[in-house]
């Protein structure tokens, strides 16, 4: 049930609501009150464009009352300085301290996280969470014995060697390049049926990091992991990870360094101005 409700002693019949929604499924109805016909209700996208929009909170959908979002309001919004250092100060964290992150400050970011686009807002996002130091440290040794036995006998695909050149560092000096010591890591991966999978993982873990980094969370993608997953595919079972989907890995932890400054990149980007 879509639940769509209009407090009428709020509603000031604006419109915006209707001229916002992205499925075109609010109509003016009586005393032009906006109301959705039962008959389009299984078009919404639920996007809560419709809830988000209203200025004076009149309308409620899904049991979703407005009185339990954030206001938008100037207060409660960084500036665009403060997005650009966050942007700018982003580092790759390769270095992390051997401590596991209060759980309640993951699931405050992954929370935050939800929020991000997905085509045609699907949402069908899985987030795979690693967040205990020793059930990690467990699975890299495992995995990195398994992926020193398969670099042994020819066992790595070609496509893979840049990763094999790197796994005997770990046979010879226990250096590990893969997941570099980190006390955890996040999977993100979509449905091969989903409109987009790629776009929804990469933005969805583009989000996760900046919202990480802004806690003074160190995070790092990891495409490394995600070859040595495609090596040994049993360690997708391992951590019960969706099949038939595309997905990436990223680590993260609390820093072992800390970086005082932004680098200067702001002359780099290529730019192609259509006229």
């Amino acid at each position: 049930m879509l639940n769509f409700q209009i407090d009428k002693n709020l509603c000031i019949k604006c419109g915006l609501c209707i001229d916002d929604c992205p499925a075109s499924i609010i109509e003016k109805g009586n005393q032009d009150i906006p109301y959705v016909s039962p008959a389009r209700e299984l078009a919404c996208m639920e996007c809560q464009h419709c809830l988000a929009v209203c200025p004076t909170g009149a309308l409620s959908l899904l049991g979703l009352k407005p009185s339990d979002s954030i206001s938008l309001n100037q207060e409660n919004l960084p500036t665009s300085s403060q997005v650009a250092t966050l942007i700018k100060g982003r580092r790759s964290v390769r270095k992390y301290k051997q401590v596991n992150v209060e759980r309640t400050k993951i699931d405050r970011i992954l929370a935050t996280v939800a929020n991000c686009p997905t085509g045609v807002n699907r949402q069908d996002l899985v987030f795979t969470v690693v967040d205990d130091i020793d059930f990690l440290n467990n699975f890299r040794s495992k995995m990195m014995e398994d992926l020193v036995k398969a670099a042994e006998v020819g066992a790595i695909p070609e496509r893979f060697d840049y990763l094999k050149k790197l796994i005997f560092l770990w046979k010879k000096r226990q250096v590990d390049v893969v997941f570099r010591s980190a006390p955890h890591f996040i999977i993100v991966s979509a449905s091969n049926y989903a409109t987009c999978p790629n776009e929804d993982v990469n933005i969805a873990l583009s989000y996760f990091e900046l919202m990480a980094q802004s806690c003074g969370i160190g995070t790092t993608w990891c495409g490394l992991l995600k070859m040595a997953l495609e090596i040994l595919p049993k360690y997708k079972k391992r951590i019960n990870l969706p099949a038939n989907s595309y997905y990436y890995p990223m680590l993260f932890g609390m820093p072992g360094i800390r970086y005082s400054r932004t680098v200067q990149r702001d002359d780099s980007a290529v730019i192609n101005r259509v006229k």
